[in-house]
């Protein structure tokens, strides 16, 4: 089993889910002035003060002198730490370095012991490389160094100062390493230049990829994962999730769907989004909760019948038991055992609409919140805006999405902002507290959770169809 080591910076342990493989030699790699230095020693100092792990920084043409003086800038009492025995600054020439490496209690190996040494930091492998043309030498350098790295169980970075004129080196060391990590320092928008930092590779830990934006601060390597933001915790606060069915959909939202929460989702007539709100709904039913549906042109109750007894849910009983209500605007056959439950208002204008609406159901809804009851709302504003306008739509969602948070209810709204134009799917993105997208593209169909109330976004994700329930896989 893979044990991990912090790496000293919050943000990097979430990228690669905890830290870095403990005995794993770690490349480096960014330009000068990418930030190489004060990250290596950033993982050595935090590594000693808050995991209580002594470290080496080995440099090939910096005085330790200049290193001390450099880090105080960040707060970092390096000479304190020497004097604690969890911190060494060494500087030696390469050769001097390897052929103490491979001798048998030569220095490097005293300095191990002496101060219990679980993390390295040697700056640089350029200058390892120096002078050597022969690629077969170098190869051997690399493995020589990564081996005895190893044989020591040293978690250990190895900076890389990327060149114009060592492009080839990077290729051949990423074979030999653990990982790569890669900082770039790129202009942006014309305007400034972005840091972003990036895992290209890392054995034994489950990465996520991409390039993420970091800051150097008066503290350090500052990094923010991307498709990170801040959590919602008026929303979050004291709230109970419910699962949505979908395991992977659960895990991107730290366990489902937060009651007192309105989520949107974006799609087309392309994706096949069904077994999607299916889920969700029937998670509802069968958690407890009462339940409002404003139905879809596209599905008709004896279309929803089928599909939510794959769920195991048996909607009859549900309108039986007075815990589920249809808003139907569209003539069309409705089964005799629920003509009790469903709301005709194809033939309502809006103000009529909106009364009868909140007459019948928001009184029904606030008098079973006073007994404890939870409610769930399923609406298909395509419905409501084909129906009814962009400007009803624009008019009473807020007030809707008010209602909700302030009953406890949830709602889970299906739309299509390419549709609806950019202004009201701006509007709907900002009105509500979370958003869904689900698209086509070739012969594959995408899932991404685009906003959400607990701060979790995600990367596209492929949907998979399964035979079994809830049907349906993200990748």
């Amino acid at each position: 089993m893979v044990s991990y080591t912090a790496t000293g910076i919050e943000g990097l342990d979430v990228i690669v889910n905890g830290g870095f493989p403990i005995g794993s030699s770690i490349v480096v790699d960014g330009a000068p002035g990418t930030g190489k230095t004060i990250l290596g020693m950033q993982f050595l100092y935090e590594g000693a003060k808050a995991e209580n792990e002594a470290g080496i920084y080995i440099t090939f043409e910096e005085f330790p002198e200049q290193i001390y003086k450099e880090m105080t800038s960040f707060g970092w009492d390096l000479k304190a730490l020497e004097r604690e025995n969890k911190l060494r600054v060494i500087c030696l020439s390469p050769e001097v370095l390897i052929s103490q490496m491979k001798q048998p209690n030569g220095i490097f190996e005293q300095i191990i012991k002496e101060i219990d040494c679980k993390r390295v930091v040697i700056d640089s492998l350029n200058l390892l490389h120096f002078g050597i043309e022969n690629q077969v030498e170098k190869r051997e350098v690399v493995f020589t160094l990564r081996n005895i790295l190893r044989k020591y169980s040293l978690t250990s970075l190895l900076i890389h100062e990327q060149t114009s004129l060592n492009k080839e080196e990077i290729p051949f060391v990423s074979y030999v390493v653990d990982g790569v990590i890669r900082l770039s320092l790129n202009e942006h928008n014309g305007i400034y230049r972005k840091r972003t930092l990036e895992v290209l590779k890392m054995r034994g830990c489950r990465i996520n990829e991409g390039e993420h934006i970091y800051r150097i601060t008066d503290e350090g390597v500052y990094l923010v994962p991307a498709l990170s933001m801040f959590e919602d915790m008026v929303v979050t606060e004291n709230q109970t999730n419910v699962t949505t069915g979908i395991p992977a959909l659960d895990k991107m939202l730290s366990g489902g769907i937060p009651r007192g929460t309105a989520f949107v989702l974006d799609t087309n007539s392309k994706a096949n989004y069904k077994y999607i709100l299916a889920s969700i709904v029937s998670s509802r039913i069968l958690a407890g909760e009462k339940v409002i549906l404003l139905l879809s042109s596209l599905s008709s109750l004896y279309d929803l019948e089928h599909i939510y007894r794959l769920y195991g849910v048996e909607l009859e009983e549900v309108v039986k038991q007075k815990r589920i209500y249809f808003i139907e605007h569209y003539d069309r056959p409705i089964p005799e055992s629920f003509q009790s439950a469903v709301l005709h208002v194809k033939r309502m204008n809006n103000d009529e609409y909106i009364e009868t609406v909140r007459a019948k159901l928001n009184t029904l809804v606030s008098k079973d919140i006073e007994d404890g009851e939870k409610w769930f709302v399923f609406y298909d504003l395509n419905t409501i805006v084909s129906q009814r306008g962009k400007d009803f739509v624009k008019r009473y969602f807020t007030e809707d999405i008010a209602f909700i948070g302030a009953t406890g209810m949830s709602m889970i709204a299906l739309s299509n902002f390419t549709e609806i134009g950019t202004e009201t799917a701006s509007f709907l993105e900002r009105t509500s507290h979370g958003v869904f997208q689900t698209w086509v593209d070739g012969n594959y169909q995408y899932f991404q959770l685009k906003k959400s109330p607990q701060g979790n976004m995600s990367r596209p994700l492929l949907v998979e169809n399964i035979q079994t329930r809830p049907y349906i896989r993200f990748l």
